[in-house]
């Protein structure tokens, strides 16, 4: 079939309600966030309208451009991490059979409808040192003597990647199983080991869907919230905890604005680049 361009006001019909929705819930908010942005903070008050970019740059000063620099670090090592796991872990699961391919599947949606608090108390008990696994590993002999790994970098990050992994494999699995089994096959009678196979035959085709599972999951770390506050020290939080304790403990929303703006700005850049390399490059999905 092809399809015509709109040629009457009619046809807009279909995205109107769509539209309307979007500028409702995103573009007027976005806006009211944006002009706050530019507000000047009132001693004592709250804010009155002017024009100034010291919201702004006070992510040069030193306290906040660490605390920029932490967020943005940590979203990337998380969507690294789950890509390096889920990559495999994906691409094994479309192989089994169906049946228990539904039961990992069914697995995954159950952590999803987990809360944020729920994973991030239940990982702080299993770091814990009174009811935690290093006391199962004192049991089995492979430490002398419990000890407490939260709060702490590692903790924030397992919370992290225990909570983005499903999202990873979900946006994996469906390029996966469209994945033809005849290349591998292809890839092993001309000499290849299956590692070999897998890194020069698989990976180039799924590009574009490892892309935007990257950008998914760095987009969805990089707006976490709950997790660095239980699992983590002050050091550990992120710019999304930072917007709350500027709003609401430091009545400074200008700010909070400030670095609001900077996140939404940031999670539509890294979609906008997304959609640009892979027209500039042409990368396709099976």
């Amino acid at each position: 079939m092809r399809r015509n361009p709109p040629q009457k006001p009619a046809d807009y019909l279909p995205i109107a309600f769509p539209a309307a929705m979007l500028a409702l819930f995103f573009v007027v908010p976005f806006g009211i966030m944006v002009a706050i942005s530019v507000f000047k903070r009132v001693q004592g008050g709250f804010y009155e309208p002017a024009f100034t970019l010291d919201n702004y740059a006070r992510f040069l000063t030193p306290f906040f451009g660490e605390v920029l620099m932490f967020s943005l670090a940590l979203a990337a090592i998380v969507s690294v991490v789950c890509l390096l796991i889920g990559v495999p872990f994906t691409y094994l699961l479309t192989r089994i059979g169906r049946r228990y391919q539904v039961l990992w599947l069914i697995t995954l949606l159950a952590v999803l409808s987990l809360s944020e608090v729920i994973i991030g108390f239940a990982w702080s008990t299993l770091l814990s040192r009174t009811a935690g696994l290093s006391n199962f590993l004192v049991f089995l002999s492979i430490m002398d003597k419990p000890e407490a790994w939260t709060p702490g970098f590692g903790a924030v990050m397992t919370g992290l990647v225990y909570q983005a992994f499903p999202y990873t494999v979900l946006v994996l699995y469906p390029a996966f199983s469209r994945l033809d089994p005849s290349l591998m096959e292809a890839a092993r009678t001309l000499g290849s080991s299956p590692l070999r196979a897998f890194w020069n035959v698989v990976l180039p085709i799924m590009r574009k869907t490892l892309l935007a599972t990257f950008i998914i999951v760095f987009i969805f770390a990089l707006g976490a919230y709950l997790l660095p506050q239980i699992l983590g020290r002050p050091q550990h939080w992120t710019l999304s905890v930072l917007v709350t304790d500027q709003a609401i403990y430091q009545s400074n929303m200008p700010f909070a604005a400030a670095m609001a703006v900077f996140l939404v700005l940031s999670s539509l850049f890294l979609v906008g680049l997304s959609i640009l390399v892979s027209e500039k490059k042409g990368i396709g999905t099976p």
